[in-house]
């Protein structure tokens, strides 16, 4: 791990700790390569869909006042 660490251009800890969280956490340990977290994922689709209910509920809120007006 030593050499690794070396070649790389990185402390041993840091080569340690992705080793450790590779080991817990398989492919989802290394979020921001395209993998997230399912919490992260989760909240992300939430914020989403937040926006689209907005949308949503804004057209509609000035549909109400056209047709509402004689």
């Amino acid at each position: 791990m030593r050499q690794v660490a070396e070649d790389l251009g990185i402390a041993m800890s840091t080569l340690s700790r992705w080793c450790s969280e590779l080991a817990a956490n398989g492919e989802r340990a290394f979020v921001g390569s395209g993998n997230l977290q399912p919490e992260a994922e989760e909240m992300r689709r939430l914020r989403r869909e937040n926006d689209v209910l907005r949308q949503e509920r804004d057209i509609l809120k000035k549909a109400l006042t056209i047709f509402s007006h004689p």
